[in-house]
């Protein structure tokens, strides 16, 4: 299970105008922002960023400061591999460690949606523990030993919720290294991906080999 919500792209007018800053071409620019406030690539804007998106990283740092804000949440496990992308990326998270015996446990706060029958009702079982436990340590002086009976029980399925900032040129890496990965979180984050302003110009549009005059 994952979701994804109060996605933001920001900077995109800074980032285009930096892109012509090689070649003094700021003159050429031609997007504007649409009545809802959304800054929509005029033809020379859209043109110019998709070669350079096609040339390569040297060439396209522009990317780098079109900027995305999104709430994920996810299962544990499924963090563990996104932590993996630590170039341009910030994220603050629900705590687990001060946080955890704040509101009573339930089955919908842990990922089962792809559980077999038997595992599910196991699962409940185990959420029904650490339920009891949590209640022992609120009613009991919030003794450590309870405490790291929580922490230590808690399935990696356990979802948490994190505020992500990243870029565009890192969601290109994410995207192509991460589109065929066995976890169905993971394609559903790369059509979230796919889903972005302009994604399908700047971060699925495949490279061209040897570059290209810019």
């Amino acid at each position: 299970m994952i979701s994804l919500d109060h996605t933001s792209v920001m900077n995109l007018e800074n980032a285009m105008r930096g892109a012509r800053n090689p070649l003094n071409s700021w003159g050429r620019m031609d997007s504007e922002y649409d009545a809802e406030g959304n800054y929509i690539l005029g033809p020379n804007d859209l043109d110019l960023a998709v070669r350079l998106r096609r040339a390569g990283s040297d060439h396209r740092k522009f990317m780098r400061q079109i900027l995305v804000s999104v709430d994920i949440t996810a299962p544990i496990y499924w963090w563990k591999e996104y932590d993996t992308y630590k170039i341009a990326t910030v994220a603050n998270s629900t705590s687990t460690m001060h946080k955890i015996h704040s509101r009573p446990f339930s089955i919908d706060d842990f990922s089962h949606d792809h559980m077999t029958a038997d595992t599910l009702a196991y699962m409940r079982t185990v959420v029904e523990r650490l339920e009891q436990i949590r209640l022992r340590y609120m009613e009991n002086g919030k003794k450590k030993e309870d405490w790291y009976d929580l922490i230590q029980l808690l399935p990696e399925s356990y979802n948490q919720l994190r505020t992500c900032t990243l870029n565009y040129e890192t969601l290109v890496n994410i995207y192509y290294a991460r589109r065929a990965h066995k976890l169905e979180e993971w394609h559903t984050f790369c059509d979230w991906i796919a889903g972005l302003p302009y994604a399908k110009e700047l971060i699925i549009a495949e490279e061209r080999t040897g570059g290209e005059n810019v």
